[in-house]
């Protein structure tokens, strides 16, 4: 059988990869289309065949777009070598439960953080920023940020070298303005967002590192402005901090 050409398979994780942040109310043709910034016609065929093979499905209701069984098939068998957040939901539950806010795992794709888990505290009121699936860039979300500070010198200067974060972000995200929190990030040990994202939407993020040193994942708290002043953040981040290295501790058990 011959292989399929490269393009074609960046174009299908492309697809798949807008599918997931949207799996939630699921997406249309069009908007599937914009967020793999490949044409509509082209977006179609993909999907038409994806879902001849069961990895994408179509509510026929609304015509919405979603992943498709074979891949919840497919993730199951995956999850057997992959799957850490099984290791990682215990963090997230004792974050949500001593805080009252959000709590978050979520993990480093290339260039992106996904989240993997989400749990809700106590506090009645919450951010809606980031739920499972959602993907944002490095430097982006505290996730993103903590991860991206985490990292050697010379790859947040390649990555703030080829990404222009403003186009979607606004000029809070400008290279300067990235790297000030990458400064502070590295200064505190965790990360925080002050609503860059949504206005009045706080977060704070600690790395989690694999066996290779590398942040690899993050554990992260949200909420409202109100929740994160000044004199409760250092509370908040030394808990983020304290469940972050016993996962890092815990993981490099699980992979020895």
């Amino acid at each position: 059988m011959t292989a399929p050409p490269p393009h074609v398979i960046g174009r299908i994780a492309a697809v798949l990869r807008a599918l997931s942040a949207a799996q939630q109310t699921g997406a249309s043709t069009s908007a599937v289309a914009r967020a793999s910034g490949l044409a509509r016609p082209t977006t179609h065929r993909l999907l038409v065949a994806l879902a001849d093979e069961g990895y994408v499905d179509r509510d026929h209701r609304t015509g919405q777009w979603f992943l498709g069984p074979e891949l919840y098939l497919l993730g199951g068998v995956a999850a057997n070598r992959y799957d850490v957040t099984r290791h990682a939901r215990a963090s997230v539950h004792r974050l949500a439960t001593a805080t009252g806010e959000s709590a978050f795992f979520s993990a480093r794709r290339g260039d992106e953080t996904v989240c993997l888990l989400r749990e809700d505290g106590a506090f009645p009121i919450r951010s809606f920023v980031l739920f499972e699936g959602a993907r944002f860039p490095l430097g982006v979300v505290s996730a993103g940020q903590v991860v991206l500070a985490m990292l050697p010198d010379r790859e947040i200067d390649e990555y703030l070298a080829r990404t222009d974060l403003t186009a979607q972000w606004g000029p809070r995200h400008e290279a300067d303005a990235v790297r000030e929190r990458i400064a502070s990030t590295r200064e505190l040990g965790y990360a925080v967002n002050p609503g860059l994202v949504v206005e009045g939407s706080w977060g704070m993020a600690a790395a989690v590192f694999d066996q290779a040193g590398a942040p690899a994942w993050a554990l992260t708290l949200t909420g409202v402005e109100s929740r994160f002043r000044d004199d409760r953040r250092p509370e908040l981040g030394a808990l983020l901090l304290e469940e972050a290295h016993l996962l890092t501790k815990q993981l490099h058990t699980r992979q020895a």
